[in-house]
């Protein structure tokens, strides 16, 4: 028996542990253990804009309900498939709960594609997943900075690649909202990285001011009522914080000065106004949603896969250098204490100093 958690698709913050019966394990398919994973903001995307971005599809649960996706390691617990042997370890895309069937295919050293029927109409980089004794990206004393980084880093290495391919719209400065989340740090830490001429300007909360001054990856840090103090310079602006008043704001500092508008994560829909339509439009461009999964194909298609994977594991290992000592992992053990975490985060509470990992 494996258990899962199952959260109310239009209440996230409705969240239940329920018992999932496993069943018979069929032809050439391999039954993973999950053996951790972290719960981050991007988790609370992933609920909020489940049904949007079709992130409830791959993990189903049953009526209402649904299972949010994670990023984790787990090991095969059984196996019919001839490529596989228990004990195994592998990373990738999780249900929150203890246990994921999956139908390895296109299977190599390195890794392999989940080829379960239903997983198929959404985005393949979601259905990939690593074989960790030949992944080149795996580091042992890592692992918990690969789930609470990884796939965020990720995002932001795609924002900056496409930036700086359209020349960053003839800004100079990039101002990056939510500025203490692990994505905008990943933008932060690879743009000063790969686009050091373009000035990083990040904005947050008052109480996370000396945070993210602390984190040394941006040329600026204001709180987001001192938005009326920035100089007026050609700028893009990249949106994490999902608060359509801030945004405005913004736009009416900045005016025909915004070059480009990008939204990135949807943890606030309900709070994007005119930027989803609706609401009164705003000073300067229409904003546009960034979907990286979209991005990532683009990326390996332009590069192939092996020139791709090599770029964004060199910006990877100095974005673990920029955020060493930034974040405290926390460990937390059982199904339940996912539950309690993401329950948490939903209701806004997030310490940007803590990277919470589960062992369920």
């Amino acid at each position: 028996m494996s258990q899962a958690v199952y959260v109310t698709r239009d209440n996230p913050s409705d969240a239940k542990t329920v018992d999932v019966a496993g069943g018979e394990l069929s032809e050439g398919a391999v039954r993973l253990k999950i053996e951790s994973f972290a719960v981050t903001a991007n988790n609370v995307t992933y609920a909020v804009a489940g049904d949007r971005f079709g992130y409830w599809n791959f993990f189903p649960a049953s009526g209402d309900d649904g299972i949010v996706p994670m990023w984790g390691h787990a090991v095969v617990e059984a196996s019919n498939h001839d490529g596989f042997a228990a004990g195994e370890r592998v990373y990738g895309y999780i249900p929150m709960g203890t246990h994921l069937t999956v139908m390895p295919g296109k299977v190599t050293a390195h890794g392999f594609v989940d080829l379960a029927e239903h997983r198929q109409p959404m985005s393949p980089i979601y259905n990939q997943y690593s074989r960790l004794a030949a992944d080149p990206e795996h580091d042992p004393s890592k692992e918990a900075e690969r789930m609470i980084f990884g796939p965020l880093f990720k995002t932001g290495f795609l924002i900056e690649n496409f930036m700086r391919r359209e020349n960053w719209f003839g800004a100079e400065a990039v101002i990056l909202t939510s500025a203490s989340s692990k994505t905008a740090m990943g933008l932060a830490s690879v743009t000063k990285d790969r686009s050091p001429g373009t000035r990083r300007i990040g904005l947050t909360s008052a109480g996370n001011v000396a945070f993210v001054e602390g984190t040394g990856l941006y040329d600026e840090v204001v709180a987001y009522d001192h938005v009326a103090t920035l100089a007026k310079v050609p700028a893009v602006s990249v949106d994490f914080a999902g608060n359509a008043g801030l945004l405005a704001a913004i736009h009416s500092h900045f005016g025909d000065d915004l070059k480009y508008s990008c939204l990135v994560g949807a943890t606030h829909i309900e709070a994007r106004g005119g930027a989803f339509g609706g609401g009164e439009k705003m000073a300067g461009p229409e904003p546009v949603l960034f979907f990286a999964p979209d991005h990532a194909v683009a990326l390996f298609k332009d590069l192939g896969p092996e020139e791709a994977a090599k770029q964004v594991a060199v910006s990877w290992h100095k974005f673990l250098s920029d955020v060493d000592g930034t974040v405290a992992v926390d460990i937390r053990n059982g199904i339940d204490a996912a539950r309690e975490v993401f329950v948490s985060m939903m209701g806004g509470n997030v310490d940007p100093s803590q990277g919470i990992v589960i062992h369920p």
